[in-house]
């Protein structure tokens, strides 16, 4: 009979070293696996009560240690790590690689006229928004006005970058015009995740010790989250962007797209997906998950709150959201 399986095993930390690179990214190749979008709601369930089972000290009978870490992993794929509440389905990581791959190649294909742009940009930033709302960090509410703002500001940034390069792409190269819809990613990425997140900003998110003991709210935490943040989300598009261009540009010299121009739309979601499927996990592996800061670079006032009432801490950590 197999013995049963220890409760010391730490599933509040992920399976693999995240102090490593390496680790990260086994991590996120496992959170961002398309796959998991396909679970049932029967499935996502029966999960959480194995992880919540297994934090009180009780083992499911039978259960062996693959088995946890893949109901800690699908849980971990559904339900925000803060609130504990379920994520909107599109919303959540595993759905990044089949949202993205269909939205970016579209954006890609039909960039050339304003509607176009327009309805894609569109498109893109709803999707962001719904992104950015979910994996947010800390477990405070955000307001409906400041959600309607971040999206309004956000669209708005993308369409005006993608409007105006297209103005001046139509004095270059073809294959420049083709970057057009990167430019207004990654501007719209610098607006959308600051506005969408600014409660944090203005309120803090939540620190805590090295054994998640909790410190108090940091505003100065939550810049250095949104800002890796923001890095990561523009990194990650950068190759589905950057790369299909080229290829693109070249296939539609060739006899076959003349031929069959509707493939075109087709052969470029799928060139940005198979990017996207690397992409994804390897630039939300750039940084840390669980975030750390000096308490010497956090405000003055938490400084001498943290110094008074816990001396020996030197270091805080935090959610940095996705």
């Amino acid at each position: 009979m197999a013995a049963e399986l220890s409760t010391s095993i730490n599933i509040k930390e992920p399976r693999w070293d995240q102090g490593t690179f390496v680790g990260r990214a086994k991590h996120f190749f496992t959170v961002t696996d398309p796959r998991n979008i396909l679970l049932s709601n029967e499935q996502l369930e029966k999960a959480r009560q194995i992880i919540q089972d297994y934090k009180k000290g009780v083992v499911s009978p039978g259960l062996t240690e693959d088995e946890l870490w893949r109901a800690k992993y699908v849980f971990d794929s559904a339900f925000h790590p803060d609130t504990g509440e379920k994520m909107l389905l599109i919303g959540r990581m595993s759905a990044q690689v089949p949202m993205n791959m269909t939205i970016t190649g579209c954006m890609m294909t039909f960039y050339r006229t304003t509607p176009a742009v327009l309805f894609w940009q569109w498109i893109n930033q709803s999707f962001n928004a719904i992104v950015n709302y979910t994996n947010r960090s800390g477990d405070a509410p955000i307001t409906v006005n400041q959600l309607g703002t971040a999206y309004v500001s956000a669209t708005t940034g993308a369409v005006a970058t993608a409007l105006g390069l297209n103005a001046l792409a139509k004095h270059v190269s073809p294959l420049i015009g083709r970057f057009v819809p990167f430019a207004a990613v990654a501007a719209a990425n610098c607006i959308n995740i600051p506005l969408m997140r600014q409660r944090e900003l203005k309120h803090g998110i939540p620190i805590t010790d090295e054994n998640d003991n909790r410190l108090g709210e940091s505003s100065k935490a939550a810049q250095q989250a949104i800002t890796q943040v923001v890095v990561s989300r523009i990194l990650m598009a950068s190759p589905g962007m950057a790369i299909p261009p080229f290829l693109m540009n070249s296939l539609e010299k060739k006899a076959f797209l003349k031929r069959f121009p509707w493939m075109s739309a087709p052969i470029q979601v799928g060139l940005v997906g198979f990017c996207l499927v690397f992409a994804t996990p390897l630039c939300c592996a750039l940084f840390p998950q669980k975030s750390s800061m000096a308490v010497s670079r956090l405000e003055p006032e938490l400084q001498e709150k943290i110094r008074a009432s816990h001396p020996g801490v030197e270091k805080v950590y935090f959610n940095k959201g996705l």
